[in-house]
């Protein structure tokens, strides 16, 4: 794309374990500016107003911004989204370090995560490569744990997570 944008996001089902590409075109990108939009549009058109915000229905989504990854401090930012079980309305908030970046270096602008898995999984992702795996062994863990753990299932000690941790 012309933009700061890949053109693609994943779309993981935890029901189905399946995962897909989402692919907008130059306009769509212009009309949803960056993180907090694309969490809106998805939201609005794609989570029914009266959903439980803590069912299957609900959607968590993962968008990076015009800037995510740019070679400039403070591009390291991504914004992350769902209906709120607070208040039933849109819940969002940011994120910085390099998630962000590194989803952006991998080719994707966001995850829209929906369903629920019936065991805990991680989603693994290098490039194209994308993978739902069984994260049991990891569940319950503190994220130091996990972050190590993961890295050394992988064998790869650069690699970066986004995780929630045993409070989540």
């Amino acid at each position: 794309m012309a933009t700061g944008y890949n053109g693609k996001i994943l779309r993981v089902n935890l029901s189905t374990g399946q995962t897909s590409i989402e692919q907008f075109d130059d306009a769509w990108y212009r009309t949803y500016l960056g993180g907090w939009g694309l969490i809106g549009y998805i939201l609005l058109t794609e989570v029914p107003p009266a959903c439980d915000p803590l069912g299957p229905e609900n959607k968590l989504i993962i968008a990076n911004g015009v800037l995510t990854g740019a070679p400039f401090a403070g591009t390291g930012r991504n914004a992350v989204g769902a209906k709120s079980p607070l208040n039933d309305g849109f819940g969002a908030g940011e994120s910085g370090g390099y998630f962000g970046a590194e989803l952006n270096h991998a080719g994707w602008d966001g995850i829209i995560v929906e369903g629920v898995a019936d065991h805990p999984v991680y989603l693994w992702i290098k490039d194209d490569q994308v993978e739902i795996r069984d994260a049991s062994h990891l569940w319950g863990r503190k994220t130091a744990d996990v972050d190590a753990a993961i890295k050394d299932e992988v064998g790869d000690k650069r690699l970066r997570t986004a995780q929630i941790g045993p409070a989540g």
